[in-house]
């Protein structure tokens, strides 16, 4: 019953979408500036950084709660691994916005920092020298990513169910990002 409760909390928590909430808080519809995405880079563009730190760390929460808790209770890895990634699919396909979500960047960061700080840092790192270098926020996202999830189950050697949450949330953020992609190989990808 524990592990019930906890992968419907992680769900249902998953899909709470700040950056439209604090959107629409100011007036503004997120979906209908910049990309139209609901995460972090997007309030950026639409209501300014100090908001986008706010929503980075509401959307990463999301992530790192349940998997904490689930750690925390002595729960099974098999149970914390879907905890997790179920959080990071509620972002992506959220319940109060007919399943349509963010890219699962800041949800996969939480639960990033609750399976191994040191790594997930390491990919915050990269996500940071990768924006700073590129002012490209997709490009910074997916090396960021792959970097936790590679370093993460390469330096550690976790149990199986945390490489298949560490190697299907960085395939799953992945995907989401295909157009981002596309637009990247292109040279038409819009700077932040």
């Amino acid at each position: 019953m524990t592990a019930i409760l906890l992968c419907v909390g992680a769900y249902v928590a998953g899909s709470i979408p700040f950056g439209v909430v604090v959107a629409r808080l100011k007036g503004v519809d997120l979906r209908k500036v910049g990309s139209g995405n609901i995460g972090a880079t997007n309030v950026a563009r639409a209501l300014g950084k100090g908001w986008a730190v706010v929503v980075l760390a509401a959307d990463a929460a999301k992530g790192f709660v349940p998997v904490w808790l689930g750690r925390r209770l002595g729960l099974p890895p098999s149970v914390v691994a879907l905890a997790g990634f179920i959080a990071i699919v509620g972002h992506m396909f959220t319940i109060f916005l007919r399943g349509r979500g963010g890219k699962g960047v800041a949800t996969s960061l939480g639960v990033a920092l609750a399976l191994s700080p040191v790594a997930a840092l390491l990919g915050f790192g990269v996500y940071i020298v990768v924006f700073a270098a590129t002012r490209l926020s997709s490009l910074g996202s997916l090396l960021g990513v792959w970097t936790f999830s590679l370093y993460f189950v390469f330096r550690y050697a976790p149990a199986a169910p945390f490489v298949g949450l560490a190697i299907g949330g960085a395939a799953l953020v992945t995907l989401r990002h295909r157009e981002n992609i596309g637009r990247l190989l292109r040279g038409e990808e819009k700077r932040t």
